[in-house]
């Protein structure tokens, strides 16, 4: 059975389970690193033994390198070289699964820590210290990686996203078969978005227009100082249903979950099925960012057994349980990952400071008049200052 301008019937994507909202939780591996089968969702079926154990080796080390650029980008804050930094300590698995699943041709619409990610899709960390240390707006160029700026307005992307992925419908690069050709968009955006009225009329146009979009949302269980109870009297992935698309839970902290069901999301998209709302049910065990003092508004008790939870631990326990990785391996990652915060450290604070100038050379793809006009009026209010040159 068909939907009329949705796709195929729920039932047939996901399942009948998750129209009454079970299962309501989609997990391949467990929190102690034990294998969990699924009725619907499986990873690594298709791979050989040794192709599997090199994909959860590529998952650990992304996450284990992502943890890293976001502790060193919280020192850097604390020693005064970042203006601030958005975390996201305990997402890693949510962010690496995603990241993962995605094909080069797919594109990224991101939140403000999305960090994860933009290592996946090939974007220099570097670059998004540049965005927080204030001396650019952006260092990278969206077009290289299909990895689009970070958007500050909370919940803007969504939009932007399904507007996106409707451009990708008329150039004909939706529901062709050709899986080198065929493309989705993936929009980021935290539980407390949801809120929003941007990613609410998104949800509206994307399944008006049966827009091949996945909207993932994770679910930090607080909104800055909001509780999600507070938020939605339902389990946010079940609001998908009021919209006219499939929406699930993944245990965020689970990134072979994550993988299995986002790819499921994005081909689903590709193929010209519509869109999906994946609920990444996670904690995120930092601050919301660094100016935030979280310990005002949740208790440590919650932080703590979240902390078993964690993504890494997890993934670490599956590969020495299983014999997938040999401690060199882990060795080798360490000193990969303290390279990395070597690097970041110094390329940080190598960072040219900008001209004044330069922020008109990066409003439009081509100058305005108007642009021009307040151009060069603000060099002449510049030179006017004495000694300016």
């Amino acid at each position: 059975m068909t939907q009329p301008g949705f796709g195929p019937d729920l039932a047939e994507v996901f399942g009948p389970a998750h129209q009454d909202g079970g299962p309501e939780l989609v997990q391949l591996l467990s929190p102690e690193g034990e294998r969990v089968e699924h009725p619907e969702f499986s990873f690594g079926d298709e791979l050989s033994d040794d192709q599997r154990a090199e994909t959860v080796r590529g998952f650990y080390r992304d996450m284990v390198l992502t943890r890293r650029i976001d502790v060193e980008a919280t020192a850097l804050q604390r020693h005064g070289e970042l203006g601030i930094w958005a975390q996201l300590l305990g997402q890693e698995a949510a962010q690496v699964g995603a990241g993962r699943a995605l094909r080069p041709q797919d594109y990224v619409f991101p939140t403000y820590r999305e960090h994860g990610v933009a290592w996946c899709k090939g974007v220099d960390p570097l670059k998004l210290l540049g965005l927080f240390r204030g001396v650019d707006q952006g260092g990278w160029d969206p077009r290289e990686n299909n990895f689009g700026l970070y958007t500050i307005v909370i919940g803007a992307q969504t939009l932007h996203a399904t507007g996106y992925a409707m451009g990708m419908q008329r150039d004909g690069i939706v529901g062709t078969g050709d899986p080198e050709r065929d493309a989705a968009v993936i929009a980021h955006f935290g539980d407390g978005a949801s809120s929003q009225g941007d990613v609410n009329e998104a949800f509206i146009f994307a399944a008006s227009y049966n827009a091949p979009v996945v909207f993932f949302c994770q679910n930090n269980q607080w909104a800055i100082s909001e509780p999600i109870e507070r938020q939605s009297r339902i389990p946010l992935y079940q609001r998908a249903l009021g919209f006219g698309f499939p929406g699930i839970r993944v245990d965020g902290n689970d990134v072979l979950a994550t993988y299995a069901v986002t790819r499921a999301a994005l081909q689903r998209a590709r193929d010209g099925q519509g869109p999906t709302f994946i609920e990444a049910y996670t904690y995120r065990m930092g601050a919301h960012t660094t100016t935030d003092d979280p310990t005002r508004y949740r208790l440590s008790d919650d932080v703590e057994r979240w902390k078993l939870k964690d993504p890494i631990a997890r993934v670490e326990a599956y590969l020495k349980r299983n014999a997938m990785a040999e401690q060199a391996f882990f060795d080798d990652l360490a000193a990969e990952a303290d390279d990395l915060g070597a690097r970041l450290r110094e390329g940080c604070k190598a960072l040219p400071d900008p001209q004044p100038l330069s922020m008109f050379d990066h409003v439009y793809a081509e100058q305005t008049d108007e642009l021009v006009a307040q151009r060069d009026g603000f060099a002449a209010y510049l030179d006017s200052f004495e000694g300016a040159h």
